[in-house]
């Protein structure tokens, strides 16, 4: 692979065809360049309620569907170092996803896009965990949405 670049799929679980995936794949594109992340290489994989249930049950001790859960492997002590950074899995329930954008009044590509920007920074090691870490994680989900241009 050419030094600098990124790959990273957009896998499709669900039976839904999901017109917005092309933008997302810019999205990403666009939020990596703006981290000035390189050779990165990651998923994100779109579910259905049962499928994050399972995850969430399995993983987390949480037996409930949730709207978007990452695997950070550079978390883990154990990751390999090597001249890609392999940052993990982002898995989103479509469902909770569409749910949500209704609830929330905004878009379903701007839910997608903030469940998706959200799962990346955990990628990235950013967490929610105390209140300082939110405002820094929340503040940045914000600003990579509104330069590429998804307002709330």
């Amino acid at each position: 692979m050419v030094n600098g670049m990124n790959s990273f799929e957009i896998i499709n679980e669900t039976e839904e065809n999901i017109k917005e995936l092309e933008e997302i794949k810019k999205l990403v594109e666009f939020a990596l360049n703006y981290k000035q992340i390189q050779n990165s290489i990651f998923n994100i994989i779109i579910v259905d309620e049962e499928k994050i249930q399972d995850i969430n049950r399995d993983y987390r001790n949480k037996n409930s569907v949730t709207d978007v859960i990452s695997f950070a492997l550079e978390d883990d002590d154990t990751f390999i170092e090597t001249d890609m950074r392999i940052l993990g899995d982002i898995y989103i329930c479509l469902k909770r996803c569409k749910d949500q954008s209704i609830e929330y009044g905004h878009s379903f590509l701007r839910e997608l896009s903030f469940l998706t920007i959200h799962g990346l920074l955990h990628l990235l090691g950013y967490d929610h965990m105390n209140e300082e870490d939110e405002k820094v994680m929340f503040k940045l989900q914000e600003m990579i949405l509104n330069e590429y241009g998804i307002k709330k």
